[in-house]
């Protein structure tokens, strides 16, 4: 098997397409995020508290994991973005480091005997990292749609006293993000998608009749919302003007509903959302109509492939995928932005190894899954206790 006849843009295709995917199982992983904001609302003493957290507790590494594989395939296989949003939006992504920092100290710490700021601190700490941490994930993904106020010059590395190929023109650095419309709306949306899917866990994970039942009416809240608020996001982001790129000259100039088009050009997105959609209200319906034995892995494969879709249109189909707000010329796309043909064949060779990690991820997610959590087992003398 040999990848020495692909094209550089067939390659950069290749792992925006991956990228995207790691964006929607990424998505898909926060319901530990969701589950850590049920902590107060689902349980009603010190026991079913216990029980919530030690259930979505077996999950929280898997969502950090993907996090780092999300990084570090974008460093890897688009230098320039990283070092142009993680380097200069720092800010951002910085408030979003300590919150998963937090969330993993009180993983650790909170069922410590004797531990210094005591449990509650840890829940606070727990519910703020699945709260704000979901909504500032939504905001960084927003500005592969709506960009950020940067300067980028790859000729600047030739300069030995500044060689610096891109930087941010304002001092917020990223924080400013929160203040688009349809960053923040992404955000939400990212927020209730998590949320939605951790009740569905809880449902599927945690031995006890009255819980579950609590936790469905919260369903048809919540999931309803999340649809809601995903069909403000569609419309929102079909009614954007975005930045075509012509693959001749570089040039980039502004498209009205260019990711309407994106969707309706390419076929195959709009296919994976349709089937997203589809999925996700079927495992919501099935939860109304008390049917929940798959619903969460249902609604997860729909919030998949939904997320995967709409990052495939922020960069396919000539698209600008970071626009700079001082000069769209600036801007990031798939040509401009990414590794070399070698760098790409070498890292294509490495995903030979995918099969074999999923099997793996499969495996471990089956052996921590296939008994539920239940008050007899945090009775035990050896249960653990996060």
């Amino acid at each position: 098997m040999g990848f020495g006849n692909l094209e550089l843009i067939t390659l950069q295709q290749y792992w925006w397409i991956i990228i995207s995917l790691l964006g929607g199982l990424f998505v898909f992983i926060m319901f530990v995020q969701g589950g850590q904001t049920l902590i107060d609302k689902l349980s009603e003493n010190e026991t079913e508290k216990t029980m919530l957290i030690n259930s979505i507790g077996r999950k929280w590494e898997l969502g950090f994991t993907t996090l780092v594989l999300f990084g570090g395939a974008l460093f890897a296989a688009f230098p320039l973005f990283y070092a142009t949003s993680f380097g200069g939006a720092y800010w951002l992504w910085f408030s979003i480091l300590i919150l998963f920092v937090i969330q993993a100290v009180s993983y650790e710490y909170r069922g410590k005997a004797g531990n210094l700021l005591g449990a509650r601190t840890y829940e606070f700490f727990l519910f703020l990292n699945g709260m704000f941490g979901t909504i500032l994930l939504g905001v960084a993904v927003g500005t592969f749609f709506t960009g950020g106020s940067f300067v980028m010059n790859k000729l600047q590395i030739t300069d030995i006293s500044n060689p610096t190929i891109s930087y941010w023109t304002n001092g917020w650095h990223g924080l400013d993000a929160i203040a688009h419309p349809f960053n923040l709306l992404l955000g939400i949306g990212v927020y209730l998608a998590a949320r939605t899917l951790g009740l569905l866990y809880v449902i599927m994970q945690i031995d006890s009749e009255e819980f579950a039942e609590r936790a469905k009416l919260q369903v048809k809240v919540t999931g309803s919302a999340f649809v809601l608020g995903f069909v403000g996001i569609l419309i929102a982001l079909f009614t954007l003007t975005g930045f075509s790129v012509n693959p001749e000259n570089g040039i980039v100039s502004p498209v009205k509903y260019k990711y309407f088009f994106n969707m309706t050009e390419l076929v195959w997105p709009a296919i994976t959302l349709l089937v997203g959609v589809v999925l996700v209200l079927w495992g919501l319906i099935s939860v109304f109509l008390n049917k929940v034995r798959y619903s969460f892995y249902i609604t997860g494969a729909g919030v998949v492939l939904a997320v995967w879709s709409l990052l495939i249109c922020a960069a396919f189909n000539n698209t600008a995928f970071f626009v700079s707000h001082v000069d769209p010329q600036y801007s990031l796309t798939l040509y401009n932005s990414s590794s070399s043909l070698f760098t790409l064949k070498t890292m294509t060779y490495v995903t030979i190894l995918i099969p074999f990690v999923l099997a793996y991820i499969v495996f471990a997610w089956r052996s921590l899954t296939k008994v539920k959590v239940s008050e007899q087992d945090l009775n035990k003398p050896d249960a653990h206790k996060y």
